[in-house]
């Protein structure tokens, strides 16, 4: 059946699906006739969606209805369901019903398993974990060769580092590395993406290692740099979760006597087993509990950031209460 259900945080991944979906779908000349997008904010979108997937096609190319951030998969009145399992089955082969949201469908719901049950592709686009360095650099390769820049896998580790899990920010600096080099077939070198691309994720695990030693006067220096450099709070955030979560990963097997650095690497799911030298040196000064009740303070932070809290009062106040707690304070 003609159906696609997009979800996940991923949200530049997700743009970027929906327009190839688009492209491949309607027929530019008669866009304005056979392509209609309806947000979550109208009354009754859901009914009207599916009654305009009914329609039929105007001139060439096929219809797109598309229901954008819906909750559908999350919360399903009666008369909803009803309506759906009416149209579903019966939609025009040239008609094609999309859903996006960013919350994970209810396997539970009624509305979720009769979505799978008729879906062409139930997809989900979500963010990669920073400490995932591995995917990360996947990652850039693949918008590398989508882009069309060539890189050698110095400057693909040196992306990732900078760039993190922001796919739309990897993109962006991708086109500006196209547009620098244009004309050239040679492979980006280091000295070029340093000083074209920002790197701001490096500078976020200077406030890690700032926070570590307790060194508040200088985390918040940092803080400030990233604020002025309009680094976003939540991603700000997700590295440091991704650090402390190494840190707390590495020290507990230390802690249980594992002195194999395959081992722990496995566990800390550290792709290199060389970095366990190192960080097991960092986290030497720190206890497992110190650990442990860093990452509430962070889930805290992120939570606050999300319900919109000012980034800069937020990030300050944390900042010190984690300092606080790896002074032993």
């Amino acid at each position: 059946m003609p159906i696609y259900v997009y979800w996940g945080e991923d949200d530049f991944a997700i743009e970027k699906a929906v327009t190839v979906l688009r492209d491949r779908i309607l027929d530019p000349l008669w866009l304005s006739f056979n392509y209609t997008a309806f947000p979550p904010e109208q009354v009754d979108a859901v009914i009207q969606a599916l009654n305009q997937v009914m329609t039929p096609t105007f001139g060439a190319g096929g219809r797109l209805v598309w229901l954008i951030n819906t909750t559908l998969c999350q919360h399903c009145p009666e008369n909803v369901l009803a309506e759906l399992q009416r149209t579903l089955s019966v939609i025009p082969e040239n008609s094609f019903l999309l859903l996006t949201s960013r919350n994970k469908p209810d396997e539970r719901l009624k509305a979720t398993k009769f979505l799978k049950q008729f879906a062409l592709e139930f997809r989900e686009f979500p963010l990669i974990p920073p400490w995932k360095t591995e995917l990360l650099v996947q990652a850039v390769n693949q918008a590398a060769q989508t882009v069309g820049v060539k890189l050698t896998p110095q400057t693909a580790e040196l992306l990732a580092e900078s760039v993190g899990n922001d796919t739309r920010l990897l993109y962006n600096e991708m086109e500006k590395l196209r547009l620098y080099i244009a004309g050239s077939n040679k492979p980006l070198d280091v000295k070029t993406v340093t000083a074209l691309v920002r790197n701001t994720t490096q500078n976020t695990l200077q406030l890690s290692a700032a926070i570590r030693t307790g060194d508040t006067a200088k985390a918040l220096g940092i803080v400030a740099d990233l604020i002025n450099a309009s680094e976003p709070g939540l991603r700000i955030v997700a590295t440091l979760i991704g650090q402390f979560r190494t840190w707390l990963l590495v020290k507990m097997m230390m802690e249980a006597g594992e002195r194999n650095p395959q081992a722990i690497a496995q566990a800390a799911e550290i792709n290199n087993p060389k970095r366990i030298y190192f960080l097991q040196q960092e986290v030497k000064s720190l206890s497992v509990q110190q650990l442990i009740s860093s990452l509430p303070l962070l889930l805290e932070l992120e939570v606050s950031l999300k319900q919109g809290a000012s980034e800069t009062s937020a990030l300050q106040t944390k900042v010190i209460e984690l300092c606080q707690v790896c002074q032993g304070n």
